[in-house]
């Protein structure tokens, strides 16, 4: 996210490029038009000039003032449970599994080269147990 820039987003593709990530690999991710619309009007409001998320003074945010930002947002959201930023990814892969996509996908776009990796970022959530239903239901 700090190294975001603004030529990663590829509003025409409907993409993301997200470059040397974790294992310093580089991954495209669908753009929501939600988003899009959201970063349409945050640039028109702080007009960055590289990267899309830039300190007070210009470059990229650190690392540091990014988990501030989370651990304030917690705070005003009244969120119980512990979180870190790492916890937005593993949030990101729980609701496109709860949402039906392929885990092979999730793998795909976590960058993991093993699906045991992404096993592990994926809960089985009590909403997915309910929707569990037995194989005798099928016949």
């Amino acid at each position: 996210m700090i190294e975001l820039k603004i030529s990663d987003i590829r509003s025409e593709q409907d993409c993301i490029v997200i470059r040397q990530s974790k294992g310093n690999k580089d991954r495209i991710v669908m753009l929501s038009p939600k988003l899009l619309d959201l970063l349409r009007e945050y640039y028109k409001k702080y007009k960055p000039k590289e990267y899309v998320f830039e300190g007070q003074l210009g470059g990229k945010y650190s690392a540091r003032s990014v988990q501030q930002i989370l651990k304030k947002s917690i705070e005003i959201a009244k969120i119980k449970t512990q979180a870190s930023v790492h916890t937005l990814r593993h949030s990101y892969a729980t609701h496109l599994l709860e949402n039906g996509t392929d885990i092979r996908i999730i793998k795909e776009l976590l960058g993991h080269n093993s699906i045991k990796t992404t096993e592990i970022y994926t809960h089985i959530t009590d909403v997915q147990k309910h929707k569990l239903r037995s194989p005798l239901d099928f016949l």
